[in-house]
Formats: structure tokens, sequence, C-alpha cells
């Protein structure tokens, strides 16, 4: 007797076509691609008997009702996985998922090379003043090349707050350059820190000493607020920051008070609390920030291999296998029982 299908169910948001072909090629899936739900109880509907809800990364880009929270899975009692599209999951309360027995997983590790030369873009264009001179050229004729004078990053201290998948492409392109690069990490041994290419340190200690902090750790409780105020103060007089993580670890208004009053000489921006950003937001107003619409990580390299990735975790997970980028691993020995009882059939060995 043939065993029922793994309803994997998504919304239009646009991902990269690999996602869908694998899926439709795969006998023992089925995938649902429903529009945008315009109210609660359309998305309720759609996603009533979902195995797999493959949910986008970006917070904003979705209602409320979307995402994934307590609310959501009352209503979804046949739901085993929440799936982000991309390596982040703010659209997901990984607790509510915990104690629903759903697993959260994500795509980290699939845009990160995107993201480091994104990254290196961004220390460039601050430094360098690329953005600056390019605004100005357009708009200006009489101005002095010197008054747009850069600063040279080779010889320079890089601080990386996070050496994971992108962190540790970040070191690579940074040693290039001729950077000194420091790095905490509360995942990785001081040991681990310095195969990946970097001396370990305190945070205290890399804001210190860092001409260019750069963010690479995840949004969760640990992080919400990681660089605010007291942190930004701390950082060393004209050091830029960059962050290509999520909006929320650092204060933006703290940062922009800094930038405005010269202790800190820019910053290079993917991301933001809110996004995108107000057009009157501060930070958007000061010349020395360089500012980009969380676009770190899309490239057709980066998107293509996302839902290629993706797509291949949820054919594992359709199969009864331990996803390979499991966000909630706590969750695994209620997730197996539920899988047998939702499923009929055990998890693969």
């Amino acid at each position: 007797m043939t065993e029922p299908a793994i309803r994997v169910v998504r919304f239009d948001a646009w991902v990269d076509p690999a996602f869908d072909t694998r899926l439709r090629r795969e006998p023992g899936i089925a995938l649902a691609v429903h529009p945008m739900p315009a109210s609660p109880a359309i998305a309720h509907a759609a996603l009533a008997d979902a195995h797999v809800y493959h949910v986008s990364a970006a917070r904003d880009e979705l209602p409320a009702y979307c995402r994934v929270d307590d609310e959501l899975l009352a209503r979804c009692p046949q739901l085993l996985c929440a799936s982000s599209y991309g390596a982040g999951f703010d659209p997901i309360d990984v607790a509510a998922c915990t104690r629903a027995g759903v697993a959260v997983v994500n795509q980290s590790g699939g845009n990160a090379v995107s993201v480091a030369e994104h990254t290196l873009g961004l220390i460039l264009a601050v430094t360098h003043r690329i953005a600056e001179s390019d605004r100005r050229l357009r708009l200006e004729r009489g101005l002095s090349r010197e008054s747009l004078t850069g600063t040279e990053i080779a010889g320079k201290t890089l601080g990386l707050v996070g050496l994971g998948h992108v962190g540790r492409r970040v070191a690579a392109l940074a040693q290039a350059f001729g950077l000194r690069v420091l790095a905490t990490d509360p995942l990785l041994d001081d040991d681990e820190i310095r195969r990946r290419g970097a001396q370990p340190c305190t945070l205290a200690d890399l804001l210190a000493q860092s001409d260019i902090v750069s963010l690479h750790c995840p949004r969760d409780a640990g992080t919400l607020g990681l660089i605010d105020s007291a942190a930004i103060a701390r950082m060393k007089p004209g050091a830029i920051l960059i962050s290509t993580a999520r909006g929320g670890i650092h204060d933006e208004r703290a940062l922009a008070a800094a930038i405005a009053d010269g202790r800190l000489a820019g910053a290079g921006l993917d991301v933001w609390e809110r996004e995108p950003p107000p057009p009157e937001h501060p930070l958007l107003a000061l010349p020395s920030v360089v500012a980009t619409y969380h676009t770190a990580g899309v490239t057709h390299e980066a998107r293509r291999n996302m839902a290629t990735i993706s797509a291949e975790q949820i054919v594992g997970v359709a199969a009864g296998e331990r996803p390979p980028r499991l966000v909630n691993p706590e969750v695994w020995p209620r997730y197996a029982q539920r899988f047998e009882a939702i499923t009929g059939r055990p998890l693969a060995r």
C-alpha cells in the first residue's frame, strides 16, 4: 500500500525554481503553493493539514498571521516541521515549536559565500567612501577629490562577532586584505576560533581593539540588543560597524548618534529593525553610512543554493531522517513520537 504523502505548504513569495522542481519529482511529497493569504482565516485554512510549512525568513515580508507562533501551531495539528527559506528564522517562534513537538530547520551556510563577499563590499564602501563618492559625483561639480579621502584597511583590526558559516569566510577574505582578525563566539572554544582564522578574545576586548566590528551572529534571546549604547560607547574611536546579521542586534539610534557626533567613522548596514527602514531614519541621513536592503544573500548563486538545500532537507524530513540543520535539537524525542503518530511509521534509523 502506498504511504500517504508528506504535505508541504508554502506561500508564493519568490523562491528559486529549484525548490519546487525538486519536491515535485519526489513521489512521497505533495507540494502546495498558495497565494500570500489576505486574512488569518485563509492562512490557517491553507496550513490546516500541512506537515511541513516552508516559511519566508524575512519577518517583515510576512503578515503576522503567517508567522509560526502558538496560535498558528494550535491550528495546524499535523505540522511536523517549520522550514525557514533562509539562514535566519525570525518569523518562527522556536520555543513555541519545541513545546508543540515541531522541528525547526533553517538553511545555514547556504548563502555564506554571498554574505561574506557583501560584508567585504560594505567594509570597502565605507572605508574608501565609495558610495559617498558615487552620490556626490552624480549631484555636484567643483568638488575636491581630497574631500573624499578614504582609509586603507590593510594593517587594521577586524573584530568578528560570530564565527560560523559566514564569519569564517569573512575571516579568510579579511586575511587576504591584510587585516588582523579577532573573533568572539560563545559556541566555539579558543582552539576552534584559531582554526577558523581568528584570534579569540572577549566581546569587550574586541570592541576596544577593532577598527572594524562586523556582526555575524544569529538574532536570538542572547544577541538581541547585544550591541547596545554601552557596547557602542566601548568601541574604538573612529571605528566602523558592519552588520549583515539581523536587525535588532545593534541599537540603531545609539549607532546614529555615535556617527553623527564623530565618535565612530561610519557603518555598513544590510539589516534593520524594520525592513525597509523608513526614509527619515537617522542612519540614512548620514553620508558615512552605506545602506543595503537585506540583500547580502540575494545573489543568483545563493538563492539557487538555498532552494536546493532546503528542498533536500525537506525530502529527508519526509523520509524520517534527522535534518542536518535542526535549530531545536531538544525537540527530537517529542518530534519522534509525533512523526510516528502522524505518519504511521517510525523515524529512519
